[in-house]
């Protein structure tokens, strides 16, 4: 095996050796978020992904249960995309623009 293949995991002297997490950052976008409509692997029931928000983590999170709260619907924060369950673009549209965001119904 080669050394550039190889990860140190333990070491007799230190003990357990953990890697170093590093943060994803959130991707930049043009500033315009997008909402699209996604049926794929979903057994045909709709599901609204909200892309190109460029937010923390926590802020993400944070405005994806203020959503699901005010829609009165389920969803999901994955990677520093917000899914929501449903198809109700229009009043989603509608909460992001009082959020302050520029918003554009993308696909589906």
């Amino acid at each position: 095996m080669s050394n550039h293949d190889s990860q140190l995991v333990y070491s007799t002297d230190q003990g357990r050796i953990d890697q170093e997490q590093t943060k994803a950052k959130p991707p930049e976008g043009d500033g315009w978020v997008r909402i699209h409509l996604d049926r794929k692997g979903r057994k045909g029931k709709g599901m609204m992904v909200i892309k190109g928000l460029g937010l923390e983590d926590k802020k993400l999170k944070k405005l994806a249960a203020t959503l699901k709260k005010k829609m009165g619907v389920g969803g999901a924060v994955k990677e520093f995309d917000i899914e929501i369950q449903g198809d109700k673009r229009d009043q989603l549209k509608q909460l992001l623009e009082q959020q302050g965001f520029k918003v554009k119904l993308a696909g589906g």
